[in-house]
């Protein structure tokens, strides 16, 4: 696999992690009480933080 297309793999990868994190954080806001509320923010946040962080070096090489 070229190295362009191992990026472009990557960045789809990063992008379906925002997109997972945008509909936990809707659940836990909107839908969610109690500790599953906080557990799925927290799962929420990490993967918002993942997707970020694999974007910026997606773009940054």
């Amino acid at each position: 696999m070229s190295p362009a297309m191992f990026k472009m793999w990557v960045s789809i990868a990063g992008m379906g992690f925002m997109f997972l994190a945008i509909m936990t954080i809707y659940l836990s806001r909107y839908k969610l009480k109690g500790v599953l509320k906080i557990i799925t923010a927290i799962i929420a946040y990490l993967l918002m933080i993942v997707s970020g962080l694999t974007l910026l070096i997606v773009f940054l090489t």
